[in-house]
């Protein structure tokens, strides 16, 4: 008579001796149900009617179960993914005849001669578990654990769980049923694949592919006859028999494996000797990035942009991002993110309290194009170089002069000439706004600047006196504010009415919290002559069959692009887009650390009240991007000027990219521009 162990534990054989007890009433009551409608029936002409079985659902229908999602950068390079569970579906053509002859032999060594139900099978299992005091085999069908484990995993609500793991006798019949019906409607090839692509393998794998990766970093192509054992003794207890965790314990499941295919005549005896001659070796490769945090991802920021847009703009799931299966394709320029994010942490180190952000888009199509920051987008409050707000879309601090493009632009749109000329003291006192019940005065902060100017003068040198004096000309800010919101400088709609109301004539300096893609989006539409498109981060979304998804409704996902031509007339816009070109050309311009030679770039520089950010916007007929500097979570001095650190950021990132491209020039101006001193 067995007896328990000294640590109280009762006896293996004695918890599988008890296990055959408990299951011989369940598989005498599946036998008695799944029987029944044959003994009571017509005859044994109604067995091969479908319709005694339940309809197999939509889960089991599929050919092969959903991988993980993956976001595409524009150049077809990956980016991320998005799944609940990691798996790679594979064709059997990808898989190594010896995993499924391994799988086979230890979960089902009768797959290819029954109907999907074992009832022999399921005895033997636990006769042989019973003796040797251990699971050695499988008691369900490959099919019943396909069965199974597609409902488990697909399962949305908790008592859609539930139900595809209570112990009742009621699962177990369904899962028979729904296992007769999937083999009668299925080949043994096509199950087996799908179940090789659904099974759980431990460390987070689900599916063969995966599971060749966690474990040996190689394609599931790749795997040798020890290999294939080993995964195929994980399936039933994936956890305790890990060869990462408890390498012995993984060597004798995989010798068990090993004999099973022996016994079955898949292997020879020799080479079951020489696969069970060395221990487990493992080589496994890291898991692919899963959602938009972590190192792995190129363009965390721009990701987590992306998945906003998915979820809030377009409308999909959460669920549908991770169990869709899907190809994302995305507008992000894979190189210019990389010498981007080499940029800003050129100038601005990882994690510095001062953060610095850069943030392109394509004019004509709003297409984001990258979005780097001196952060990794991350949830660990406790990490300085993480950062969960993604400082490239939010609206945080004042861009400064770079608002004085919209007054420049307001003003052409009201008549005056781009050689329109001021005469301004320093500093200069408006005749029109007021700072609460005192006059409004300001000064120039950088450099010497002549008394008189011109506007086109005015904006390359960045002259803050005749830009107040130039909304003093204007009579109010209104035509600026709308301006700027014709633009799209989204981050000023919430206050724009504010400061129409407070008539605020430091709305030139750029003082309201700015976001950079919204300013990056303004100016690319000046870039684009006019044309102002919404700043999107997709192409396409496809489903796992690689069409275009669709809402629940049948009707097309789209990508929540949207242009509106002559915003602003051509003939304006590109009158300021050849105004700024001088900021990067001529000696007083403030942009000239962005001059790359043989390209025309229009540039901006803004520099907020007391240095609390710096900020610069710089553009060419193709790209558009900003730049802006401040620190994130006090109002500090962040040192320099937008030109500066803000135009080196724009020039680093850019000549790699611009460099390898013949130039494209704006077009000449609508209104016509006398040459500048120096010019």
């Amino acid at each position: 008579m067995a007896r328990s162990h000294r640590s109280g534990h009762p006896d293996p054989r004695l918890r599988a001796v008890g296990g055959l007890l408990l299951a011989l009433p369940l598989t005498g009551a599946l036998l008695a149900a799944l029987l029944g409608p044959w003994v009571v029936g017509p005859g044994l002409a109604a067995r091969a009617s479908a319709t005694l079985l339940s309809p197999l659902p939509v889960e089991l229908t599929d050919a092969t179960p959903p991988g993980n999602t993956v976001v595409l950068a524009s150049d077809g390079s990956v980016i991320t993914y998005f799944y609940r569970n990691n798996r790679t579906p594979v064709g059997a053509d990808r898989i190594a005849d010896v995993v499924e002859q391994a799988m086979v032999a230890i979960e089902d060594e009768r797959f290819y001669e029954h109907n999907g139900l074992d009832v022999q099978g399921t005895l033997r299992a636990l006769a042989r578990n019973v003796s040797s005091g251990g699971v050695e085999e499988g008691g369900s069908t490959i099919t019943q654990q396909l069965v199974k484990q597609t409902l488990l995993q697909t399962a949305v609500t908790p008592e859609d769980r539930q139900a595809a793991t209570e112990q009742t006798v009621g699962r177990k019949l369904r899962e028979a049923r729904l296992a007769l019906a999937l083999e009668e409607t299925h080949p043994k090839e096509e199950i087996l694949t799908r179940y090789l692509n659904t099974v759980y393998f431990g460390e987070g794998a689900y599916g063969i592919q995966a599971a060749a990766q966690a474990y040996f970093g190689v394609d599931a192509a790749d795997l040798t006859l020890p290999q294939a054992a080993m995964l195929a003794g994980l399936v039933q207890t994936p956890t305790s028999d890990s060869p990462l965790t408890d390498p012995e314990r993984a060597r004798e499941r995989r010798d068990v494996v090993l004999e099973r295919m022996r016994a079955l005549g898949f292997i020879s005896e020799e080479e079951r000797t020489e696969a069970a001659a060395g221990p487990v070796e493992t080589s496994p490769a890291p898991a692919p990035p899963n959602g938009c945090a972590g190192d792995g991802v190129l363009g965390g920021f721009f990701c987590d942009f992306l998945q906003q847009h998915l979820t809030g703009t377009l409308g999909m799931t959460q669920e549908q991002l991770e169990d869709g299966g899907l190809t994302i394709r995305t507008t992000l320029r894979a190189d210019l993110q990389r010498s981007a994010d080499a940029a800003v942490l050129a100038t601005q180190p990882m994690g510095d309290p001062v953060a610095a952000m850069f943030t392109a888009v394509e004019p004509g199509t709003g297409n984001v194009l990258a979005m780097s920051a001196n952060r990794v987008f991350g949830f660990d409050a406790d990490d300085p170089a993480q950062s969960s707000v993604n400082l490239n879309v939010v609206a945080s601090k004042g861009s400064g002069s770079t608002y004085k493009v919209f007054v420049a632009t307001a003003a052409l749109e009201r008549g005056f000439p781009p050689t329109h000329t001021i005469t301004t003291s320093d500093p200069y006192t408006s005749r029109v706004y007021r700072n609460g019940l005192d006059s409004y005065t300001v000064g120039n902060v950088e450099g010497t600047f002549p008394p008189t100017l011109s506007m086109h003068e005015a904006l390359v040198r960045s002259s803050n006196t005749y830009f107040v004096a130039l909304e003093d000309d204007l009579g109010s800010v209104e035509g600026p504010v709308r301006v700027a919101q014709r633009l799209g400088l989204t981050s000023l709609d919430p206050v724009a009415d504010t400061v129409i109301a407070q008539n605020r004539g430091s709305f030139t300096l750029g003082p309201e919290a700015t976001s950079p893609l919204a300013l990056a989006g303004a100016y690319s539409t000046l870039a684009a002559n006019g044309t102002r498109c919404t700043p999107v981060p997709v192409v396409e979304v496809l489903d796992r069959d690689g069409r275009p998804l669709t809402r629940a409704d049948g009707s097309p996902l789209g990508i929540g692009a949207g242009c509106t031509p002559e915003v602003v007339s051509p003939q304006i816009a590109t009158t300021v887009n050849q105004m700024m070109v001088g900021g990067s050309s001529l000696p007083y311009g403030t942009g000239r650390r962005a001059a790359i030679p043989g390209h025309q770039i229009a540039t901006k520089t803004g520099t907020a009240q007391d240095r609390a950010s710096v900020s610069f916007v710089g553009s060419t007929p193709r790209y558009t991007a900003s730049v802006m500097l401040f620190n994130p979570t006090a109002n500090v001095d962040v040192g320099g000027f937008g030109g500066s650190r803000g135009g080196q950021i724009w020039h680093d990132a850019f000549l790699p990219v611009l460099s390898a491209e013949a130039p494209v020039p704006f077009p000449p101006p609508g209104i016509p521009l006398p040459p500048l001193p120096g010019g």
